[in-house]
């Protein structure tokens, strides 16, 4: 019965890998095809005749190295912005006693619920009365915030873990709580930070709604608008959009592989104890 189990549990993760995997594949399939504006049925995982010019196309068209390089430097900042505050916050949370502590910090996992939607108009009136419009610093606001409720959760479990006795051994030394925080708990605390790095990174990078409803300015604009545009009105021409995706993955794939050896580990433990 043991063995029938894991058979069925294999079988049953095989399956569900196919299913993720398989629309990845299609997608990198047709952007090698020659032609560009109809989606071959049935679907052709082999390209007949495989080409590279829907690359070196996408490349070229649409300001797409333009914005492609808007969002590497919106998704960097705001992956460093995020990291600084979120780890701040949650050091306060973690180490500091202050009245209403837990009831601040409930509150705040309590946004975590409220879809973006509907705080979109009140953020868009925010941005509006700072004139931060048309600019990256109302991007690098709303991403930011977005991020650090959940942020802190992650971070403050698993600074938490980290034994007091090591803080103690630094006030001792004649440190203070700015040391403390320098090289006593970000040092140990790579796995929750990388995580932290990863999620602040994709989710900058990926956003789309929220640039475009702010940026107007060409020049101005983020990858996924830029993809957005090889939608034509009449036609489209889907190996452009397919690789101009495959081409924006390349970033993520790149952060995800530097950190990962310490996203499970920081996700888990830093939910966990949280």
């Amino acid at each position: 019965m043991k063995i029938f189990g894991k058979f069925l549990l294999y079988i049953m993760i095989i399956f569900v890998a196919l299913i993720t995997v398989i629309p990845f594949i299609y997608m990198i399939a047709t952007a090698f095809e020659t032609f560009t504006y109809v989606i071959p049925f049935p679907p052709r995982i082999i390209p007949t005749d495989p080409t590279l010019q829907n690359f070196i196309d996408a490349w070229k068209s649409n300001n797409f190295q333009l914005y492609f390089k808007n969002s590497l430097i919106v998704a960097t900042i705001t992956m460093i912005l995020s990291l600084f505050f979120s780890s701040l916050t949650a050091y306060a949370f973690a180490r500091f006693e202050f009245p209403a502590k837990e009831f601040i910090f409930g509150v705040m996992l309590f946004t975590m619920m409220v879809p973006g939607m509907i705080s979109l108009i009140p953020l868009f009136t925010l941005v509006k009365s700072l004139n931060l419009l048309n600019t990256y610093t109302g991007l690098y606001l709303v991403y930011v915030s977005g991020n650090i409720t959940f942020q802190t959760f992650l971070l403050r479990g698993f600074f938490e873990e980290i034994p007091q006795e090591l803080e103690d051994s630094v006030y001792i030394d004649g440190g203070n709580r700015w040391t403390v925080y320098r090289h006593i708990i970000l040092p140990l605390s790579k796995p929750a930070l990388a995580t932290i790095a990863i999620f602040s990174f994709l989710g900058a990078w990926d956003e789309f709604f929220w640039a475009l409803i702010i940026l107007k300015d060409q020049k101005l604009r983020t990858l996924p608008i830029a993809i957005a545009l090889f939608h034509g009105q009449f036609a489209t021409k889907w190996g452009l959009i397919f690789a101009a995706s495959l081409i924006a993955i390349i970033p993520v794939i790149t952060i995800f592989v530097s950190f990962q050896k310490y996203f499970v580990r920081g996700l888990m433990k830093g939910a966990l104890k949280g």
